[in-house]
């Protein structure tokens, strides 16, 4: 018996409007180490003709068969302004449950919309509504379109505000469906 597991990138994204966003196929990620994997999935489902959508998240660590965390967010975009707004629930297994608030602003740089200043935020609320951490970040981001073959780079350096640490990410994003096959014996 054999197992498939889909991975498609969203990249192609940059490409379009947001007005005629396609869905992507369901993203899934692989991080483990030698006793066990967690396997993360996101799914993002858009509102009929709209610029909402309800973004699905979740990580099952394959050690213990339990989910490690499980988020689902509903996100307005705003194109005009090069911004986005979320709400929604995050269930950690450590933390149990909270509401997460977040806010994304993208500043161009040049005329091109692939090189650009973010400001992102986001707060974290508890259960009891009395304990609220709060996140920032301001970042450069370049988005590299075919880079290679069907495969885009991302490059951020940023500033995170609350911790005051500079951190720097860089992402390979495949814009072509691949086919990952695992056989179970």
């Amino acid at each position: 018996m054999d197992t498939s597991i889909r991975y498609g990138g969203e990249s192609s994204a940059l490409r379009r409007k947001i007005g005629d966003y396609n869905p992507p196929s369901p993203t899934v990620k692989y991080a483990g180490n030698v006793s066990a994997v967690r396997i993360n999935a996101k799914q993002k489902l858009q509102f009929r003709d709209s610029n909402i959508l309800l973004q699905l998240n979740g990580e099952l660590d394959t050690g213990t068969g339990a989910p490690t965390f499980l988020c689902a967010l509903v996100r307005q975009f705003y194109p005009n302004l090069s911004a986005s707004l979320g709400a929604g629930l995050h269930y950690d297994k450590n933390e149990k449950l909270r509401c997460t608030l977040r806010g994304k602003k993208a500043y161009p740089v040049a005329s091109n919309r692939f090189v650009n200043f973010v400001l992102k935020g986001r707060c974290d609320i508890d259960q009891e509504l009395n304990q609220p951490t709060p996140h920032g970040a301001l970042e450069l981001v370049w988005n590299i379109l075919d880079f290679q073959k069907d495969q885009d780079v991302r490059l951020k350096v940023g500033y995170e505000l609350v911790d005051k640490v500079y951190f720097t990410d860089a992402k390979l994003l495949v814009t072509r469906q691949v086919h990952i096959f695992a056989i179970i014996i």
